[in-house]
This record gives C-alpha cells, sequence and structure tokens, in this order.
C-alpha cells in the first residue's frame, strides 16, 4: 500500500522544514491526494498494459482481457491464456510477451513481489530483470504499491519540471541534476515525487 494522506503530509511538512522553496509550493498548492495501488501482480500488469497507450484505452484492454481469462489478480490466468486469446483482449504482440514474462516469474516463484528486498536500489534490480519493466515502472509500483518513502523518479519529466519550478530553474534540470539535488530531500523523497505530479497536474488545468 502506498503514502497514506498522513504520512505524505508529515513528510511533506518536515521537507518544508529544510527546504523553503518547498514550503511556499506547498503553500500555493496545498497538500497532494494519496496514490495508492495494491501489492501484487496485478499492479505489475496494469504498468506493462499503459506503457505508450491513453488511460483510456488501457482500460479498455484491461477489461476486455479480464472478460476473458477471468480474474487478472490471479498470473495463472495469464499463463493459461492463448496467443489468440491475449491478441483478442488487444495486446499487441510484445506486451502479450512481456505479460506471460511477469506471470511466469511469479507463478514459478522466482519472483516473490511479497518479499522483494528491503534495499530500494536491490527491489528495483529485482523489478527491472522482468521484461516490459524498466526503471520508472519499478519506481513507480514501489512508492505506489509499497509505500516506499524514499523512492525518487528522477527520470520522469514531470517530477524534473516541477523540481526546477519549485526551485526556480530557467530551464528544466536535467535528470543527473535532480538526483543531486534531492540528496538532501532524504528520506522525504517519494512524498516530494508525489507533490510534483500534484502541482504538475495542478499547473497543466492551468495552461
Amino acid at each position: 500500500m502506498g503514502l497514506t494522506a498522513e504520512q505524505l503530509t508529515t513528510a511533506l511538512d518536515a521537507l518544508a522544514a529544510r527546504e523553503p522553496a518547498f514550503a511556499a509550493a506547498i503553500a500555493r498548492a496545498g497538500y497532494p491526494p494519496p496514490r495508492i495501488r495494491e501489492r501484487g501482480f496485478a499492479t505489475l500488469l496494469r504498468t506493462i498494459i499503459g506503457q505508450q497507450v491513453s488511460t483510456r484505452s488501457a482500460e479498455s484492454v484491461w477489461n476486455k482481457l479480464e472478460g476473458l481469462v477471468g480474474s487478472l489478480a490471479d498470473p495463472g490466468n495469464i499463463t493459461r491464456a492463448s496467443a489468440e486469446t491475449l491478441r483478442e483482449a488487444g495486446l499487441s504482440r510484445q506486451k502479450a510477451g512481456y505479460a506471460r514474462s511477469l506471470a511466469d516469474e511469479v507463478t514459478s516463484g522466482r519472483l516473490n513481489l511479497g518479499q522483494l528486498p528491503v534495499d530500494d536500489e536491490e527491489a528495483i534490480t529485482a523489478l527491472v530483470a522482468i521484461k516490459g519493466i524498466g526503471r520508472w515502472s519499478a519506481e513507480i509500483y514501489l512508492l505506489f504499491a509499497e509505500g516506499r518513502g524514499d523512492i525518487w523518479p528522477a527520470g520522469d519529466l514531470a517530477v524534473q519540471i516541477e523540481v526546477g519550478r519549485i526551485l526556480g530553474h530557467t530551464e528544466r534540470p536535467s535528470e543527473k541534476l535532480v538526483r543531486a539535488v534531492a540528496e538532501a530531500w532524504r528520506p522525504y523523497r517519494g512524498a516530494a515525487a508525489i507533490f510534483a505530479w500534484h502541482r504538475y497536474t495542478i499547473d497543466m488545468a492551468v495552461v
């Protein structure tokens, strides 16, 4: 389970005490709502299905797939499904391969999503070993589904944009710079990322 509203508020208050620019940004934008996902296979499968498509398209594929194979919380339903069934649901050949790979890792026991390494970098390494799961997807899973409070997706475009705006940069900072400046924000970087997405959504609504 991800960071609760109370945890986010506590973390952001602590961050604001260290970083005046964050304090000012929070005063303007308010605290973000929680971003919580279920721990387990289904959340990672949603990540794969949602790659490079709209939210609406991903939801359509998800619903079709669930209607054809049964509950998507059970990875066995993916391993037992035929290639034709996965295509009928709308999965590309590549995504079908990724979905099967993930299901195989979980059903075989090679990947235990209930016992990922405690160390964040080791957990990310375990997840990116799965076909179709990159660093960003792994970080989002650990932040939203496991509530790991110091996950920092510095490669996320919206995070880069908002960190630049909050700190008063004239241009969007690089991933390297965003990663470096956030070292001073440990162990609250997960809350900082969620706030960055919150503020980015507000900024986009104003444009």
